[in-house]
């Protein structure tokens, strides 16, 4: 799920329903509500955030500072012009990537996916067996093929390897695809998407490398 503070609603929207399209979920956040949400959201919440993106409002550097005390996910912050002051501001903040606007939402989906090569190594993907997974929007593989899924069981898949070796809930796993903020899907729907991946990762693996137990959640072993 990606994070957006904007204090321009319809900027925010624009950039939720492009990532929507790419698959992403997101929510547009206004700077002073973001600043009482990131104070109260627990640490198992925080986890299913996977980017913040910081547009136009006030004391950048300082919503900056917070999401650092909070969380290591990639932080990109975005210019309306272009100033060095401002940029080294943020960098120092601990933003790690600035962007001169306008900027497609495909940029910031493959910015992410580099800045993450630093967590999943070099290449920016993980494998298991002869399955690989990337993290910068591309579809998985098998065997150096290309693996179509589902956008959704795709990002649920991209999850659990990002939480390789430790179990998540269902809970957990609807929060990092459909957002934390989506009332209006039945979060029992994860069950469904789980259930048709692990049937097309058996067909194509020859063995289902998602183990579950029941009121513990999912895991990948590593």
């Amino acid at each position: 799920m990606y994070i957006i503070v904007d204090d321009r609603n319809m900027v925010a929207g624009g950039y939720a329903n492009g990532f929507d399209r790419e698959g992403v979920s997101s929510a547009g956040i206004e700077a002073s509500e973001f600043r009482e949400w990131i104070g109260k959201i627990s640490d198992t919440d925080m986890n299913a955030v996977e980017a913040f993106v910081i547009g136009d409002c006030n004391e950048r550097e300082a919503l900056s500072r917070l999401i650092r005390e909070r969380s290591s996910a990639p932080l990109l912050c975005l210019n309306e012009r272009q100033s060095l002051d401002d940029t080294l501001g943020l960098f120092a903040a601990g933003a790690d990537d600035v962007l001169r606007k306008p900027v497609h939402v495909r940029e910031i989906v493959a910015r992410v996916g580099a800045i993450n090569r630093r967590v999943f190594g070099e290449n920016g993907n993980v494998t298991v067996g002869e399955l690989r997974v990337y993290f910068d929007g591309r579809e998985p593989e098998v065997n150096g093929a290309p693996f179509p899924l589902p956008r959704r069981e795709r990002r649920i898949l991209e999850f659990l390897l990002r939480c390789r070796g430790r179990r998540v809930s269902k809970t957990q796993i609807f929060n990092a695809v459909y957002g934390l903020f989506d009332e209006d899907v039945d979060e029992n729907v994860i069950e469904s998407h789980i259930s048709k991946l692990r049937k097309k990762l058996k067909h194509r693996l020859g063995f289902d490398p998602i183990d579950s137990k029941r009121f513990l959640g999912y895991c990948v072993e590593k």
